[in-house]
């Protein structure tokens, strides 16, 4: 691994996640000086049962306190920042959408008003999502394609999405945007996602449940081809300051229905379990999925895992977690 990250002082938020944890991970073993903003205490979180968050800074507040941005920012004299931290579930930006726009734009916008305002930042990366691009006919998405969120999460990352392009455009910010696919792994506990839902479904013996009809489509990737992914973007921002504003996809390219998604989940843990189909969904895309040329082009990037090795990995976290004999 690169020594480009050997005693960087690096800020994570959101780590206390599902992509947050193992990002940390893959910084401590290049040896970063990292610090994570933590808001809620988790205690299952990946973060604090393996241990590393022992090995980190932490700094305990909210995203949207400016002014604790600012003092940790300086204090700890950051040079690159990974904003992970976002309100990440549709059905809650659904039924609580006030909460999920604080969180995902203001938050975004304190965050980089503080960078703005640090002489020492380098380079910020931030999450968007594809549902940043909203419902387009035109599949798959390239980054060309418009910011067109219509629903109250796809607005919010649209939101974050443009607000950090104006930073970076306006006041010379160096930040790069990632727009990745759904992501999954170990310790995601958020249950009512698909991927986490159906195989602690399948170790109860319990038929997993399908909120939609089955077919919507989606790009899925695993969660360390995704640290990987925001490590590497960072490196090539510092080998090249012309990737400063630029957005990029990341994506398998290979989408996956969530009902063909459901039974390779099924048959990887042995089980004949029929899921169910409540076709109940409201608010949701029904078909989106990645190009990641450019991802490829220009950062020499590609996943590490294909499907099913990376569900392999998932389930072997779950197996652990919940205790299933081997």
């Amino acid at each position: 691994m690169s020594t480009f990250w050997r005693d960087r002082p690096t800020l994570v938020t959101g780590g206390t996640g599902l992509l947050g944890p193992w990002l940390v991970k893959r910084l401590l073993e290049a040896e970063a000086d990292v610090v994570c903003l933590v808001r809620d205490w988790v205690p299952d979180c990946e973060l604090v049962r393996a241990k590393w968050i022992e090995k980190v800074k932490v700094v305990r507040g909210d995203l949207r306190d400016q002014a604790l941005l600012e003092r940790t920012i300086g204090e700890y004299e950051i040079d690159t920042v990974f904003h992970l931290a976002a309100q990440t579930i549709v059905g809650i930006a659904n039924n609580n959408p006030i909460s999920t726009f604080e969180t995902n734009i203001a938050g975004t916008w304190a965050l980089l008003e503080a960078c703005r305002r640090s002489p020492s930042i380098g380079r910020i990366l931030v999450a968007s999502s594809d549902k940043a691009y909203g419902d387009q006919e035109k599949l798959p998405y390239s980054e060309e394609t418009p910011l067109e969120g219509r629903h109250p999460y796809d607005v919010s990352k649209s939101c974050a999405d443009l607000i950090s392009k104006a930073y970076s455009v306006t006041f010379d910010l160096p930040v790069v945007v990632t727009r990745c696919g759904n992501f999954y792994g170990g310790g995601d506990l958020n249950w009512n996602r698909i991927v986490p839902g159906t195989i602690r479904s399948a170790l109860r013996g319990e038929r997993p449940i399908i909120r939609s009809d089955g077919t919507f489509l989606r790009d899925y990737v695993y969660v360390e081809d995704g640290a990987a992914a925001y490590m590497l973007s960072a490196e090539k921002m510092a080998e090249n300051p012309k990737l400063k504003g630029e957005a990029f996809n990341f994506s398998n390219e290979n989408p996956v229905s969530v009902l063909d998604l459901v039974r390779q989940i099924l048959a990887l843990v042995n089980s004949n379990l029929e899921p169910v189909i409540q076709d109940r969904a409201k608010n949701e895309i029904r078909h989106q999925y990645l190009s990641a040329t450019k991802a490829r082009k220009l950062l020499g990037w590609k996943p590490l895992f294909g499907l099913d090795e990376g569900l392999r990995c998932t389930i072997e976290w779950y197996n652990r977690f919940f205790g299933v004999a081997k």
